[in-house]
């Protein structure tokens, strides 16, 4: 089995990055063949007998929903797993929080001028839903961890909200729990090609007026508490492979 893996940045995955203590995701992998492709750099490495690729997307829909397309299309993944950071538009939601995306949608994909709902596009619909084969393996991994995974609807746009009024126009249209500004791009083509797919967000700013320097400041840290759980989860789906194999 192929895994994907994808960091929102390269703080999350570049090798050669010095970040102190925190560990992006290829250290944990010793030893991995680097291939360029589509003006993006990818990581072949091995982990518990499965076969890993792992990218950074770059910022944005658009690199994501390419850098996810060639990891299915062309190194031939079976399965995604995507790690980064989002800010909250749920009061309920604290800085350092996880959340897995349980559904997501594009909050600024906008043809209501048709008659249509925000975020609907013809013949596709508002919302994408992840896997719940991995949402149930997260879970797991997060009661062994004694973390509080959280779970909701997170929202994607291409654009950083930091603004109160857009946060909470956000939160009332989506029903959102947390927004960034790759996922659904992902999710969707995720689903087109038949892919299961997982989101993990470590929340890192109130997408608020203080989002700037919240996000600088927790960045390093989420990255290294994300990378983590998904390593686990790594273990937990090597142990579990005939779920996903069944599931095709």
């Amino acid at each position: 089995m192929k895994i994907a893996i994808m960091g929102a940045m390269i703080e999350e995955v570049d090798p050669f990055l010095d970040i102190g203590e925190h560990e992006p995701l290829l250290k944990y992998f010793k030893k991995h063949n680097d291939i360029e492709y589509g003006g993006n750099i990818y990581h072949e490495a091995k982990y518990k007998g499965l076969d890993i690729v792992l990218a950074y997307s770059k910022i944005g829909k658009v690199y994501a929903g390419l850098t996810a397309a060639t990891m299915i299309e062309h190194f031939g993944c079976d399965i995604l797993l995507f790690t980064g950071v989002a800010g909250a538009v749920n009061p309920k939601l604290k800085i350092g929080d996880l959340i897995t995306a349980t559904e997501l949608c594009q909050h600024d994909l906008d043809i209501t001028a048709f008659g249509h709902p925000h975020g609907y596009v013809p013949e596709g619909r508002v919302y994408t839903e992840a896997s719940r084969d991995l949402i149930r393996i997260a879970k797991k991994v997060a009661d062994e961890k004694g973390i509080e995974l959280k779970k909701g609807v997170i929202a994607t746009g291409d654009q950083f909200i930091a603004d109160s009024k857009r946060k909470e126009w956000i939160a009332k249209t989506f029903d959102a729990d947390a927004i960034e500004m790759e996922g659904a791009s992902v999710a969707v083509v995720c689903e087109a090609l038949d892919v299961p797919f997982f989101v993990l967000r470590a929340i890192s700013d109130a997408a608020d007026m203080d989002a700037a320097f919240d996000f600088d400041e927790f960045l390093k840290h989420s990255s290294q508490v994300s990378s983590s759980f998904i390593v686990a989860m790594l273990e937990k789906i090597s142990q579990n492979e005939d779920i996903f194999e069944e599931s095709k």
